[in-house]
C-alpha cells in the first residue's frame, strides 16, 4: 500500500491518525475514489471538481492544487497494472462540536492493486437485490456527495453480500429506483437509455463521474438518453439494465432479487467507446 498523507509519503506502520480526527469522531470527511492504469489516474480532475464543490457545500477546507500535485506524484510510484486510489479529506482535530480551524485540515491518499471485472463476470452478468434501508431525507443534498459517513451504503453492500448478490439497490417508499449502495444505475427501453436524475437539490443520486461519461459517450453515439424517474415496472421491464462506477465500468446486470432481467449488448457499445478516455 502507498500512503501519502498532506504531501509526505508513510510507510504504512506508520501512519497514524489522532482519535479526536473529525473523520474518526463523527465520519466528518469527505472522499473520492480513483483507478489509474499504470501511472495514469482516470478522470482526475472530474474527481477534483466534484469532491471541490462537495467542499465548498460544506465548507470544507480543500487545497485543490497541493491534492493534484500529491495524486500525481503517488501515480508515478503506482505499479500495478490497475490501481485503485482514495482519496480523503478532513477538518482534522475537534475539541468539540465546533469546527477546528481550517489549518487544521488534511487529506490522505492510499493506492492499492485493483482487479477489474472479468469477461465472465461481464458476460453472465451480475445479481442485485433491493436494499432493506431507504435515504432518510429526501430534501438532504448530502447524498449527492462522497462522504466519510457511509453507513447507509455499508449496510446495504453488506446485505447484497449476505444475499449473494454484487449490489443493493435503493428504493423510495414510492418504488421509484435510485442508485446502487456503489453505483448509478441504467436501464435501456425501445433503445433509449434512462437514469435516474442526479445533480439538483432535491435528488437523492450521486452524480457519478462514470454515470456521466456513459451519457457523454451515448450521446455521441447516437443514442437517446433521458435523466427521468424510473420505477420498480420500469425496471422489470426494461430491455437491459446496467451498473456504473469509476472503478467497474459497467456491469450489466442479469438479475433483481432474483428475477431474471432481459439482456441487450448496448452495455458493451458503451464500455468499448469509453476506453481510453482520460
Amino acid at each position: 500500500m502507498i500512503i501519502n498523507i498532506d504531501g509526505t509519503f508513510i510507510e504504512p506502520n506508520e501512519a497514524r491518525l489522532p482519535i479526536s480526527d473529525g473523520a474518526l469522531l463523527f465520519g466528518d470527511s469527505l472522499f473520492e475514489t480513483l483507478k489509474a492504469y499504470g501511472q495514469r489516474l482516470r478522470f482526475l480532475d472530474h474527481h477534483l471538481d466534484r469532491i471541490e464543490l462537495s467542499a465548498r457545500m460544506l465548507d470544507f477546507p480543500c487545497d485543490r492544487q497541493k491534492i493534484r500535485k500529491a495524486l500525481l506524484e503517488t501515480a508515478q510510484r503506482l505499479q500495478a497494472p490497475v490501481s485503485r486510489i482514495r482519496l480523503t479529506i478532513s477538518r482534522g482535530n475537534f475539541a468539540g462540536l465546533g469546527f477546528p480551524p481550517p489549518k487544521a485540515a488534511l487529506f490522505i491518499i492510499t493506492a492499492l492493486p485493483y482487479e477489474e471485472p472479468t469477461e465472465n463476470e461481464r458476460s453472465k452478468g451480475i445479481a442485485c437485490v433491493f436494499a432493506p434501508n431507504r435515504r432518510v431525507n429526501p430534501l438532504s443534498h448530502l447524498p449527492q456527495m462522497k462522504r466519510g459517513n457511509y453507513a447507509d451504503c455499508l449496510y446495504a453492500a453488506n446485505h447484497a453480500r449476505k444475499r449473494g448478490a454484487r449490489e443493493a439497490i435503493f428504493v423510495t417508499k414510492e418504488d421509484q429506483i435510485l442508485e446502487g449502495a456503489t453505483s448509478n444505475l441504467f436501464i435501456v427501453k425501445g433503445g433509449k437509455l434512462f437514469t435516474p436524475p442526479a445533480g439538483d437539490l432535491v435528488d437523492l443520486v450521486l452524480a457519478g463521474i462514470m454515470r456521466r461519461q456513459v451519457l457523454q459517450v451515448a450521446t455521441e453515439l447516437g443514442i437517446p438518453t433521458q435523466e427521468h424517474d424510473v420505477s420498480k415496472d420500469d425496471l422489470f421491464g426494461a430491455d437491459e439494465m446496467f451498473i456504473t462506477n469509476t472503478l467497474i465500468d459497467l456491469l450489466p446486470v442479469a438479475s433483481v432479487e432474483g428475477q431474471a432481467l432481459s439482456r441487450g449488448t448496448l452495455w458493451g457499445k458503451l464500455l468499448e467507446n469509453l476506453e481510453g478516455r482520460t
